[in-house]
């Protein structure tokens, strides 16, 4: 099932149930779907473009918390907080930190990176890996880690 058909059809149960944050969210991230079929990409959606849809929603709603949260308003963040885990269940499971320093170790073997230098090079490797799977400041700070 695509991300469109699942996102109407779980749009449909919260209108059901009454879940204005759960419906709210699916109908954004149903534009979003929408803006891209009719971006003139020339081409139907693939699992790439869904998860970028979804990471970008949830790298958004992150950074508003973060914003609200240094604004003092509680609230808000707690909204979006919310939208963000509606947004979590539509990606593949997250990965715990350990498991990822594993497989960053097993790239950073596999490149031959030695130095913090070698960033760029363990960096893009790492990233397709992981994409969906941890958050990318976490990659980010765990290449940065493990790099001397």
């Amino acid at each position: 099932m695509s991300l469109k058909d699942r996102v109407t059809e779980d749009m449909k149960t919260a209108m059901k149930s009454g879940d204005k944050v759960r419906l709210e969210t699916l109908r954004m991230l149903r534009a979003q779907v929408l803006e891209f079929e009719k971006s003139g990409a020339g081409r139907a959606m693939n699992a790439d473009d869904d998860m970028k849809i979804l990471l970008s929603s949830v790298k958004k709603r992150r950074e508003s918390v973060e914003l609200y949260e240094k604004a003092g308003r509680p609230e808000l963040a707690a909204k979006e907080n919310a939208e963000i885990a509606v947004i979590q269940e539509y990606l593949p499971k997250q990965m715990d930190r350990s498991e990822a320093e594993g497989i960053v170790k097993r790239i950073i073997a596999e490149t031959g990176a030695a130095t913090s230098k070698d960033f760029g090079k363990v960096m893009p490797s790492v990233m397709k890996e992981l994409k969906g799977k941890l958050d990318g400041k976490v990659i980010n700070e765990i290449v940065k880690q493990l790099l001397p």
